[in-house]
């Protein structure tokens, strides 16, 4: 399913498209029927919150999940992210945010390339973000915050200014993981309430409200956060970071796992339009 032209103008002139409830409530069912099982693995590729139980994120699921790998692969999201890129695409990174009814936590303001560049060597932003809702997004719950057309300035180069810690989130090895500080609620890239203030005033502040099913495509250097969620609602999401073939990342001293940055370089070959209602409605609790 590809975009028009009159959205992919939008998606270039704002930095973000929302295509409201684009997958059905049946598919999305299938797909939050595989969350809890995903939330109870001991595997590092969980992140916790920092009370120390509350799951944040699930990291590189589609490896191992036939669903959520059917996700990655659907036309309604491969499609619109080759056109964005202007190229092949494969998956460079898959996460599940979930933001916990009242407990949670923050997103600090951020762009998503920073990262990117400095942790992995990708040499340039021909990328792009897909977020499938799970949950309806509110102004109750957590939702997106974005700056429209901040992606204009590019990527905002920024220190470093995270503390290092340990990984304490289902690692049995006990190893020190800095990559976490990517991914807590102390962003390592987080920018500062100054250069926030300066980037609303000049493109104004909005927020993500959209039913579930809805897909956000959004640029990586779009700024972005999200509060905490104080609602007895739960905000789910899946974030899928498509790369082009020809953007592959260089080499870097230090790499983070395979299951945050992919190096499955092969080109994402779309499926059926009906692939996610295949699977069986057994899997679906109402």
């Amino acid at each position: 399913m590809y975009l028009t032209e009159e959205q992919l103008l939008i998606y270039r002139n704002q930095g973000f498209l929302l295509l409201s409830e684009y997958f059905s409530r049946t598919e999305v069912e299938i797909m939050k029927s595989e969350l809890s099982a995903l939330s109870t693995e001991n595997s590092p590729k969980k992140i916790i919150e920092k009370d120390g139980k509350t799951v944040r994120s699930l990291h590189g699921s589609h490896t191992t999940n036939d669903v959520f790998n059917c996700l990655t692969r659907h036309p309604f999201i491969v499609e619109p992210a080759m056109q964005i890129v202007g190229n092949q695409v494969y998956i460079y990174q898959f996460k599940v945010n979930l933001k916990a009814a009242f407990t949670g936590d923050i997103w600090k303001w951020h762009q998503d390339y920073i990262y990117w560049r400095k942790e992995d060597g990708m040499p340039k932003p021909q990328v792009v973000n897909a977020m499938c809702l799970l949950d309806d997004m509110n102004e109750f719950n957590g939702p997106l915050f974005v700056i429209p057309s901040s992606h204009k300035e590019e990527m905002i180069d920024i220190t470093d200014h995270s503390p290092r810690v340990t990984n304490t989130n289902s690692n049995s090895s006990g190893e020190s993981n800095t990559w976490i500080s990517s991914f807590s609620a102390n962003l390592k890239y987080s920018l500062s309430q100054e250069l926030i203030a300066n980037l609303v005033s000049k493109y104004g502040i909005s927020f993500i409200k959209a039913a579930a099913g809805s897909v956000l495509f959004f640029d990586s250097n779009l700024v972005h956060a999200s509060s905490n969620n104080i609602s007895p609602f739960g905000r789910s999401t899946v974030i899928i970071t498509y790369n082009s073939i020809e953007n592959i990342p260089l080499p870097v001293q230090n790499p983070r796992p395979d299951f945050l940055v992919s190096q499955d370089y092969r080109p994402v070959t779309p499926l059926a339009p009906d692939a996610l209602s295949q699977f069986s409605r057994s899997r679906i609790k109402f």
